[in-house]
């Protein structure tokens, strides 16, 4: 009687694969590659619907990522299953493990968190011009569950976990419209033709390229802004009067080239008009609560004092000064007189002369 050849081969057959060394390794890791094959398959498959579904292109790509990385995860655990692993002890593992990983990769999880609220708030999108609140501008180039991508105007990547993403003053230029408003400020004198001087402001902006020229009003909101480049009378100020000119620039990614173009025409229109930019003037007056002004003498540095020789050559004496320096002299002299032996020590010459003519007059007979 023949004997049946079931599955009996079959099951020797396993069970000889089974003692080899290493072929449960192997087993999980061709089910891994398998999986990955089959991902990128469906990812293929479901591209196109997914994106056709969510207008958001971020949202698109984190449902094909999630799709992507399940199939992975799934044929990761088909193929533990298949050699045997006992998934209850997979499940007391993964407790201790998440435990572990919330104390040691809390920030990661924040990041995750985050970028679930990044994707859900709709703060920008893929493509928006975005500027930081640090001065960085550029474009948003990918946005993760973990991190946004940002390709600077510099040309350089930055990459900006979400965490701190959710933080910090992000400025969108591209949220419903690129079409962006500058404002420039400019003094005129009152003394100009400021009427003359708000048309040519206007000019000057009309003559960039990049400027918005008529055309609807633009909407924000409830509000509507004409098109074309406005200049208006701001302020009165101290030095002059402020007109302050606003105006649309059509892509917000030359912001600083049309300021700067803008600014050109606008310093050549004045120049040749009857216009003149108002700047601070400043006027020194010295009173006599100011202080002292020195005068230096010839050949004596200013601040030094001259000398009696040089006072009285620099400045001639009156006769009433000549008379009182005389009779000064005389004195001193009368006083070394008497302080002498012989009584003729003078030092005035007039002293000793009136002396001599005295005694002759009472030896006359």
């Amino acid at each position: 009687m023949a004997q049946s050849t079931g599955p009996a081969p079959i099951v020797e057959w396993a069970s000889w694969l089974a003692a080899i060394p290493g072929i449960r390794l192997l087993v999980v890791v061709l089910s891994v590659v398998v999986g990955a094959v089959l991902a990128r398959v469906i990812v293929r498959i479901i591209g196109r619907p997914v994106a056709r579904r969510f207008s958001r292109q971020s949202v698109a790509q984190t449902v094909v990522r999630g799709v992507r990385v399940g199939t992975i995860v799934a044929a990761f655990l088909t193929g533990l299953w298949v050699v045997g692993f006992q998934f209850t002890d997979l499940l007391i593992g993964t407790a201790v493990l998440s435990a572990v990983v919330g104390i040691i990769l809390a920030p990661l999880v924040g990041n995750f968190i985050n970028g679930v609220f990044v994707l859900a708030d709709q703060p920008f999108e893929i493509g928006d011009m975005v500027e930081l609140d640090d001065g960085t501008q550029g474009f948003i180039e990918d946005i993760t569950i973990r991190y946004t991508k940002i390709f600077t105007l510099d040309n350089t990547f930055r990459v900006v976990p979400n965490g701190a993403m959710r933080e910090r003053d992000v400025t969108n230029y591209s949220a419903e419209d690129e079409r962006t408003r500058r404002t420039i400020d400019v003094l005129v004198t009152y003394e100009g033709d400021v009427t003359e001087a708000r048309r040519l402001i206007e000019r000057a902006a009309r003559d960039c390229e990049a400027v918005i020229d008529g055309g609807p009003d633009i909407r924000i909101g409830v509000a509507r802004y004409t098109a074309s480049p406005d200049c208006r009378i701001h302020e009165f100020a101290d030095n002059g009067v402020l007109l302050r000119l606003r105006y649309w620039v059509k892509k917000p990614y030359k912001l600083g080239k049309v300021q700067s173009d803008v600014n050109i025409r606008i310093r050549e229109r004045l120049a040749d008009a009857d216009v003149e930019m108002a700047y601070p003037h400043r006027q020194l007056v010295f009173d006599d609560a100011s202080g002292v002004a020195e005068v230096g003498v010839r050949g004596t540095p200013v601040g030094s004092k001259a000398t009696p020789a040089s006072t009285a050559e620099s400045e001639p004496t009156t006769e009433a000064e000549s008379a009182d320096a005389s009779g000064s002299a005389g004195e001193s002299g009368s006083a070394d007189g008497s302080g002498s032996a012989d009584g003729s020590g003078s030092a005035d010459a007039s002293g000793p002369s009136e002396g001599v003519e005295s005694s002759t007059e009472t030896e006359r007979p």
